[in-house]
């Protein structure tokens, strides 16, 4: 957390522009000749999968990092504020030096307004106008209402049992991520650079954010992973892409992002049927033009000497040029479009969605696909009475961290067995847990991918492949070195080309890019298996259909 004045321009008109921007760490390039522009009063949301490079882009555009090469143009004559993902300051510290770190710069300018009234009796014309405009740029920048609006903003945030005496080691990493927010929207900067401003808020202080987002008159630049607020806050959405480390920016919110994947979706299928088109015609016409001069050749009715002579060189020069064209097109393929993620399940004999239709309703003809009766795990998890899941049925377990959420889906996915009460599972379940392994093989992409399948790995390159998720690249990096996004992409690649009966996911968008996001979405739709789904994401529990399950303090309700 930290507010300054980015001086790298005459500060008369606020700018932003990054161009030709490189950075490195180590031997990794994380972003590669990147440019581009935010123009005062935007609301740009940055987004991409975890490993893509938000943060780093955020830390060069604070001037907290340089980059390698390129220039960064920063200029707000009413200053930056830059939330990182942590608080910087000792936990002795206390909550008033965290404000009066966020305040710093309009805190000097209350001591330089003092030590100039103090001698304003004998204060010259050029001292006068001196404080005159500090005076305009304080009350420009709300200096008066500072204190105010922290205390506004704590409470929004829900920090307003929080005094100012107590020390940050006393706070929670999530009360220490709000206060730092607090700050930083506090000092009310021109320009907002912030870093998953929403993470560790509750459903009001999220609400309470976006309006105070939304009412903003500067800049806001904000790294984000939630969809509800970009479809409220941004009007501009840059998305640093991983594959070619670069940042795509895309107008009108995220209404203009979809629609722009959308449309480059339909391109690539068209550049690829135009291809294939291309490809069968060029075929035909070597077919058939080889064929003419084969018989050409043979037939005594064409005649001899110079005009047969002439005949032969000029089909000769056609299947020539068309040999030609067609090692041009296989030289330079056009890659087919990812195929749309689509798992690959198939209820039990006798099921579908009717038959978890059924089972919602009470029809005890539908036999159920899962039962847990009485299910206790130590004090994390309490279910009283039994819950069955049926054939196609649709969960979402609710409730607030700690209730025992992930312990209940562990269970349901045989990762964890109960202390007490009994479990009745298909043999056939898909589990996408919260976290990545805490060691990763050191097996290649591939190798892993095809751990388990049938013959060897390299059978299996093409499937992989064909979901969209990975380069060719990328098949022979040990996963132990993958990012974040890249790790979790293989667990959905296994979870979409593995059969099931029943899913059991636990927070599934965690990790990813948000183009990805919907793929999964919309492959749960078309699932006709069972899904039990835990999430935080607000779009994904705004769409997903199906019954609530709400876990209190270990306890089924």
């Amino acid at each position: 957390m930290r507010e300054r004045a980015h001086t790298a321009v005459p500060a008369a008109v606020a700018q932003l522009s990054v161009k030709d921007v490189t950075k490195s760490y180590g031997t990794r390039t994380v972003l590669d000749q990147v440019s581009f522009t935010v123009r005062p009063g935007e609301k740009a949301a940055v987004i991409g999968e975890n490993g893509s490079g938000k943060s780093t882009l955020l830390r060069l555009l604070a001037a907290a990092e340089p980059p390698d090469t390129g220039e960064i143009t920063v200029s707000f004559p009413g200053g930056t504020g830059h939330l990182a993902q942590t608080l910087d300051l000792d936990p002795g510290h206390t909550v008033q030096d965290a404000v009066d770190l966020a305040l710093a710069d309009l805190r000097d300018m209350e001591r330089r307004l003092r030590a100039a009234e103090e001698g304003l009796a004998d204060a010259s014309p050029a001292e006068l106008d001196a404080y005159g405009e500090l005076l305009t740029t304080y009350e420009e920048r709300g200096g008066y209402q500072a204190d105010a609006r922290v205390d506004a903003a704590v409470h929004g945030l829900g920090l307003a049992g929080t005094t100012r005496d107590r020390t940050l080691g006393s706070l929670s990493g999530g009360e220490q991520s709000r206060l730092a927010l607090a700050c930083v929207l506090a000092a009310a900067p021109e320009l907002l650079l912030l870093d998953e401003p929403a993470n560790h808020l509750d459903v009001a202080a999220v609400h309470w954010l976006e309006e105070h987002l939304r009412a903003h008159r500067g800049t806001v630049v904000a790294v984000t992973h939630d969809r509800g607020f970009l479809e409220r806050i941004a009007t501009t959405v840059l998305e640093v892409d991983r594959g070619a480390r670069t940042v795509h920016r895309y107008g009108d919110g995220w209404p203009g992002y979809r629609a722009a994947k959308a449309a480059a979706r339909r391109r690539a299928e068209q550049e690829y049927a135009d291809w294939l088109a291309e490809l069968t015609r060029t075929e035909d016409l070597l077919g058939a033009a080889a064929h003419r001069l084969a018989t050409t050749c043979k037939d005594p009715r064409q005649g001899f000497g110079k005009h047969r002579r002439s005949h032969e060189s000029k089909l000769g020069g056609q299947v020539r040029a068309v040999r030609e064209r067609l090692a041009h097109l296989r030289r330079n393929p056009v890659p087919a479009p990812p195929e749309l993620l689509r798992f690959t399940a198939a209820p039990p004999a006798g099921g579908g969605a009717d038959q978890g239709a059924a089972v919602r309703r009470g029809d005890q003809d539908a036999a159920p696909l899962a039962e847990l009766d009485g299910v206790a795990v130590g004090d994390r998890l309490r279910l009283d009475g039994l819950l069955t899941i049926g054939p196609g049925e649709r969960l979402l377990v609710t409730g607030e961290n700690g209730a025992g959420k992930t312990t209940l889906l562990r269970v349901l996915a045989g990762d964890l067995e109960p202390d007490a009460g009994a479990v009745r599972r298909p043999a056939r379940i898909g589990y996408l847990a919260q976290d990545l392994p805490a060691r990763s093989t050191r097996l290649p992409l591939l190798a892993a991918f095809a751990a388990g399948r049938p013959g060897p790995p390299e059978e299996y390159a093409r499937p992989l492949l064909a979901l969209g998720l990975f380069r060719e690249e990328d098949l022979h990096v040990p996963v132990a070195v993958l990012s974040a996004g890249q790790q979790r992409r293989l667990q959905i690649a296994n979870l979409v080309t593995r059969p099931a009966d029943l899913l059991v996911l636990d927070e599934p968008t965690n990790h990813i890019a948000l183009d990805l996001v919907e793929d999964l979405e919309a492959a749960l739709a078309a699932y006709p298996g069972a899904v039990v789904a835990v999430s935080h994401d607000r779009g994904f529990r705004r769409r997903f259909p199906g019954e609530r399950l709400e876990l209190r303090a270990g306890r089924r309700h």
